[in-house]
């Protein structure tokens, strides 16, 4: 068996954080403000071309330049304190959100977790995410018991560039002691996709509402979901194997398939073409 980690994204692919959490804790930040814009699915999709929450908040008050009213002197005065301030309340009812049970697992995430766990595989945390924002994640979504079983979490306080930049899977890598031969990594985004594969890593994506017409050319599968028994997953690009949902097997068959030497066929074509 090559396969001895499993890297997983969070937004998006743990959970579906962004469409049930992070944009509506936005828009319940914007509301207590007083502000009177909103930010819509087709934005929002928009905005999350940006590796952050804080990124993608600056960006949104400089290109769109949205009324603000009575603080519009205060963004003006200091940009990246006001875009402080709204991001410390968008959290505080981000996490009430997950506090309640509105952000669950998606599916197959915790099944593919513990069977990774009864083999001895590691598991990974690879977030664009600030520990603080994931800490909510943690306790309520996956729960102590599941959330104990990970061995290292890459955030994005850590590092000096985001995804799509490969230097928060590297970091994982490195706290790991494995080889990017060694680990699949599970991503929902383009994004995420592009820093996977900058690192040298195979990847599995789970759509969402989000991120289902980007670009996942690089990617080794590309299902709607991990799926569970009695709850298939919809296979978009790639192959699954035995099962109608993604299993342990599945990601060691991934792994292996990049070490696997030239088919015999390939290697007759060659010869014939060198012997000409």
């Amino acid at each position: 068996m090559t396969l001895r980690a499993v890297l997983f994204d969070v937004d998006g692919t743990l959970a579906d954080t962004e469409a049930l959490g992070h944009r509506p804790a936005y828009n319940r930040a914007f509301r207590e403000l007083g502000l009177q814009f909103r930010w819509g699915p087709k934005l929002y999709r928009r905005l999350l071309k940006q590796p952050g929450g804080r990124e993608r908040l600056k960006y949104f008050f400089e290109s769109e330049r949205p009324p603000l009213g009575e603080h519009q002197a205060e963004a003006d005065a200091n940009m990246d304190a006001w875009v402080s301030r709204v991001h410390e309340l968008k959290s505080r009812h981000f996490k009430r959100y997950m506090r309640h049970g509105r952000v669950p697992l998606r599916a197959g995430i915790a099944r593919i977790m513990r069977e990774a766990r009864e083999a001895g595989v590691q598991l990974a945390i690879v977030t664009n995410a600030s520990r603080k924002t994931l800490h909510p994640v943690l306790r309520y979504s996956m729960g102590p018991e599941l959330a104990a079983e990970i061995a290292v979490i890459a955030s994005g306080e850590e590092v000096r560039h985001k995804k799509p930049a490969p230097d928060l899977y590297r970091l994982a890598m490195q706290r790991l002691g494995v080889t990017p031969e060694e680990c699949v990594v599970l991503e929902d985004s383009e994004m995420g996709l592009e820093a996977a594969a900058a690192a040298g890593l195979a990847a599995v994506v789970t759509i969402n509402s989000d991120t289902v017409a980007q670009d996942f050319t690089e990617a080794s599968l590309v299902v709607s979901s991990l799926g569970e028994p009695g709850a298939p997953t919809r296979v978009i690009r790639g192959e699954l194997g035995e099962y109608p949902w993604v299993t342990l097997d599945t990601l060691r068959r991934i792994c292996d398939a990049r070490l696997a030497p030239p088919a015999p066929v390939a290697l007759t074509v060659m010869r014939h073409a060198q012997a000409a």
